[in-house]
């Protein structure tokens, strides 16, 4: 059996599930079961299935998926939740002798699950309706004013998070950033896992990018939001995804079709850019290894990840 699991994270569009793929199909080969644990913050709600690129069906069924379809798109679903999840998803795929590949590319969940879960203050709902009546533009400029490194890392449209930094730091006078170093500080490692970094260049990212918006718009994923819309299916949560809320703006008559796919492409290409940002951060942990896929072709960068499962190192 291998003596370690990986994590693998990566940006949006770089082949984090095709080298997860590899991985368990090498295993197999050599006789060990695996399964996969989904690190995604979207691909956990039923439905959302062209948008959130999810596996293909033949994948899903050839090796278990755990935490894809676990929700259904009405519902909010948190990071502890999700944590909560995928360790007892883990553990129990542990404890039948198989062995669990975690590959995402939400990198506050990867975060968590290496160093454990950032406990802030609880949600003061007073604070969170000012700020929620402030415009975005204002609520961005104040948190790169207040917490550069967060605003490095949380999307310029996601006023989820957004709120949540600034609520953060109007409570204690302390940046979510710095409170966020508790992670390293008090959670213990688990030994048994490492991470996998795919570090891309922007340009031959923002091609892959771009292609796979193109893709998307021919598989059918404006019926696919058009669908989940009308029938009022999308929640607060689930509304944010990128593509979703692009093509929502489009039908609520804010822009074009084709305005909309250009707004998924460029929202896409700056999401990556802060996924660089919280990768250069991952990268750091301790016994991590690093992989360049323009680099390298897929069966020599499965096979490193298969020689670090069984290293005792």
């Amino acid at each position: 059996m291998p003596t370690k699991y990986p994590v693998i994270c990566g940006p949006t569009a770089g082949g984090k599930s095709s080298l997860a793929m590899g991985v368990a199909r090498r295993l197999k080969e050599m006789g060990h079961d695996a399964e996969l644990v989904s690190a995604d913050a979207y691909q956990v709600y039923q439905h959302m299935d062209i948008g959130t690129a999810k596996p293909e069906p033949a994948e899903l069924a050839e090796f278990p998926h755990h935490l894809i379809d676990a929700v259904e798109p009405e519902e909010p679903f948190t990071l502890a939740q999700w944590l909560e999840r995928a360790e007892a998803a883990i553990d129990d795929i542990k404890n039948r002798g198989a062995v669990p590949i975690v590959v995402g590319g939400t990198h506050l969940y990867i975060k968590s699950l290496m160093d454990g879960l950032f406990q802030g203050p609880e949600p003061d709902p007073a604070i969170r309706e000012a700020l929620r009546a402030l415009p975005t533009a204002e609520l961005r400029a104040e948190l790169e004013r207040v917490d550069p490194e967060a605003a490095a890392r949380i999307h310029p449209n996601d006023e989820r998070r957004t709120i949540r930094a600034l609520e953060v730091f109007r409570q204690t006078g302390q940046t979510i950033s710095s409170l966020q170093t508790q992670w390293d500080a008090e959670h213990p490692r688990d030994p048994g896992r490492f991470l996998v970094v795919l570090n891309w260049e922007a340009a031959a990212i923002n091609t892959r990018i771009n292609a796979r918006v193109r893709e998307m718009k021919a598989q059918g994923l404006i019926a696919e939001v058009r669908a989940l819309h009308d029938a009022g299916r999308l929640g607060p949560t689930a509304r944010e995804a990128l593509g979703y809320k692009q093509l929502l703006a489009h039908f609520a008559g804010r822009c074009t079709e084709d305005e909309a796919i250009e707004q998924i492409k460029i929202e896409t290409r700056r999401f990556a850019k802060n996924q660089r940002t919280w990768l250069r951060r991952l990268q750091s942990t301790p016994g991590s290894v690093a992989l360049s896929p323009a680099e390298s072709d897929p069966g020599k960068m499965t096979q490193i990840v298969i020689d670090s499962m069984f290293t005792t190192q």
